[in-house]
């Protein structure tokens, strides 16, 4: 295993527990999966070159604009549950009540 496959690894696995046991706010939770998005995108970005083909090349770009609704998802999430409940601590959030 290259450097560069544990370097990616090793990011998506620190994003993923930092997902996991780090659930006191939103906007941590949000740039948790962020960083897994951003690991990932990197990884597809490097995919043709190590296999020296160029019919992968669009998977980057299509990951990225999704990474991007994505982001836009959540911070649209982030401004209306701290208008509604005043913070965004993730306990203060109820999925049964409107």
């Amino acid at each position: 295993m290259s450097i560069l496959h544990l370097s990616f690894y090793s990011a998506f696995t620190l994003s993923s527990l930092g997902l996991a046991f780090h659930r006191t706010h939103l906007i941590s939770a949000l740039l948790c999966l962020e960083s897994m998005m951003l690991s990932l995108y990197i990884a597809l970005s490097m995919w043709p070159i190590q296999a020296q083909s160029s019919s992968h090349a669009l998977l980057p770009i299509l990951m990225l604009s999704f990474s991007a609704c994505e982001a836009a998802t959540g911070l649209a999430l982030l401004v209306a549950s701290t208008r509604t409940h005043g913070s965004d601590h993730l306990h203060n959030f109820n999925l049964l009540q409107c």
